[in-house]
């Protein structure tokens, strides 16, 4: 599915989940209900499939979520390695676990831009970066996919 396509299926005054995925955890965040703005919300520590998507489902009904956006960690040559299709399967179980639409953004480069961004403007600690770096690298994500949708 393209961005034209990802916003066609996208009922208005509600709200996009960001994803930045990792096995261990993951950084969400979350859209105002007009689409413009990417907030943090949270880093999800993963436990189990089922866990971790009973804490989804209670975060997109709280926050009024019609559809995700989710990092596509692609290669700098563009290519899909494991963990891109690792992403690419997990996706397709939100699909189906949680009645939603999953957008994939090449998220190349979103984690280093972030975190270059906690050391050089806001001066954070490696430690506290640590802290907030997966949320933060979702919101990067979820804005990218919402700048899009303005453009689409």
């Amino acid at each position: 599915m393209n961005i034209k396509e990802f916003k066609q299926i996208l009922p208005s005054y509600k709200a996009v989940l960001g994803i930045d995925y990792g096995s261990k955890r993951m950084g969400l965040a979350v859209s105002d209900l007009l689409r413009t703005v990417a907030s943090s919300y949270k880093i999800l520590y993963r436990k189990d499939i089922e866990t971790d998507i009973a804490e989804l489902k209670k975060i997109i009904k709280e926050k009024e979520v019609c559809a995700i956006a989710m990092g596509l960690p692609l290669q700098m040559n563009g290519q899909e390695g494991e963990i891109a299709q690792e992403v690419r399967k997990f996706a397709l179980i939100l699909e189906e676990k949680l009645a939603l639409p999953v957008f994939l953004w090449d998220e190349r480069l979103s984690s280093s831009a972030v975190e270059n961004f906690l050391i050089k403007e806001v001066d954070l600690s490696r430690k506290k970066r640590a802290k907030v770096l997966d949320a933060s690298a979702a919101a990067y994500i979820l804005q990218g996919v919402l700048d899009a949708l303005s453009y689409a």
